[in-house]
């Protein structure tokens, strides 16, 4: 399991958001003080507040090869603060 926050600050971020983790064949939750919501739910991700860092945790599913590295890695260097 992986942490790291990050800032969605645009539609096109959350647009960007989802098109990275959806290939991602792990679980990506998205935490704003005491909510958790799904990282692959449009809906999910519009009901937390924006205006904040969120919290991103990522667990990779081994038996389907998730690589969750690789994921949060790439989601420090497009959306990290």
């Amino acid at each position: 399991m992986k942490e790291l926050t990050i800032k969605l600050s645009t539609i096109a971020d959350v647009r960007d958001f989802i098109s990275a983790v959806t290939a991602f064949c792990g679980s990506v939750d998205l935490i704003s003080g005491r909510y958790t919501v799904d990282g692959k739910s449009v809906m999910g991700i519009f009901s937390l507040d924006l205006l904040s860092p969120i919290t991103v945790r990522i667990t990779e599913n081994k038996a389907e090869g998730g690589d969750e590295a690789a994921l949060a890695a790439e989601l420090a260097k497009r959306f990290g603060v």
